[in-house]
């Protein structure tokens, strides 16, 4: 049976014809060091991340793993003082496939409802695969959710008020990271704000198959990701939890979850499965399934109403998980 795809959103569908020069959803093993040389990524270092003055931002060194090397946290807190105590703390995991990126790709959306809710953005950057295979980006993160826990006091921050939060590879690794930090009985975030999260290194879902060469992240660009990340075990039995959050067992335990995903992209089906087992394990999710939305549809295309809507979304649950 052929499987039809659904339509995406009319003006998502103009954005995509905008970028779909520069974004070719079908990324291969062979192209991950042409995608490393384009010039976004060189460019997000010179963004000012200030908000005009809003923000106080230091990059930190701080310990790693066990016999692995540093970590690196980009921090952004409030230049005011605090009018109701110590701060919340967004901690952020960037996106780009486990392949790509560092701590500031992303970083605009925190910062947004950091200014917006007088919080700390703790923005974290981890080693990329293929270079850095499983377990290395998620140990990467533990550590440094590890030093923002014990050292949330003297950013200003709460540490019993963290939120987790990243989208695509980022959300993955958040939904990976509630797992690992809850077994390892390891600093208790509040909330896991999961956007299109990469959450299943399977690949084979109906929606994987219906989206194959549209959008900007299809089934061949997950592929080469997982692949980079698990090499020969990707798909296989013996995938750890830790990697590909959909193959936790147990999803019991865990902090509230916001997930949202487009309806016209590769991991709507992942996403919907996990918030679904999430409730079945007794927990609490929020799950939105944006109507012809594409893989990071937001980012792409802000001023969509979709976006605004979307964006809204987020800031509303963050609202009352807040309190």
């Amino acid at each position: 049976m052929t499987l039809v795809p659904p339509p995406f959103d009319p003006e998502l569908a103009g954005a995509l014809e905008l970028i779909k020069d520069m974004i070719q959803p079908g990324l291969t093993m062979d192209e991950i060091d042409l995608v490393r040389q384009e010039p976004g990524i060189e460019l997000l270092a010179q963004l000012d991340l200030t908000a005009d003055g809003f923000f106080k931002v230091e990059d930190r060194t701080v310990p790693g793993p066990e016999n692995a090397p540093d970590v690196s946290l980009l921090i952004c807190r409030p230049v005011a003082e605090p009018t109701a105590g110590p701060r919340p703390v967004f901690y952020h995991v960037h996106g780009g496939g486990m392949i790509i990126g560092n701590n500031r790709v992303g970083v605009e959306v925190p910062l947004t409802w950091a200014k917006e809710l007088d919080a700390v953005v703790v923005s974290v950057e981890y080693r990329l695969a293929p270079e850095h295979p499983h377990p290395a980006p998620v140990e990467d993160v533990y550590a440094g959710l590890v030093w923002t826990a014990e050292h949330a006091a003297e950013l200003g921050g709460d540490p019993e008020r963290i939120v987790i939060a990243g989208a695509s590879a980022g959300g993955g690794l958040s939904a990976a990271l509630a797992l690992l930090t809850r077994d390892r009985r390891g600093p208790r975030p509040i909330g896991q704000m999961l956007m299109c999260p990469m959450l299943d290194d399977r690949n084979d879902t109906p929606s994987a198959h219906q989206m194959a060469g549209l959008g900007v992240w299809d089934r061949t660009a997950n592929e080469t990701g997982w692949t980079a990340l698990l090499g020969a075990a990707r798909g296989g039995p013996d995938v750890s939890p830790y990697a590909a959050p959909a193959r936790a067992e147990d999803l019991g335990g865990l902090p509230p979850a916001f997930l949202d995903v487009g309806s016209a992209e590769t991991f709507r089906d992942e996403v919907v499965a996990y918030a679904s087992r999430i409730w079945q394990a007794g927990g609490v999710a929020e799950l939105h399934v944006w109507p012809g939305g594409f893989h990071g549809f937001d980012g792409f295309a802000p001023q969509a109403a979709l976006s605004q809507a979307a964006r809204a979304a987020h800031l509303d649950w963050l609202r009352r998980l807040l309190g």
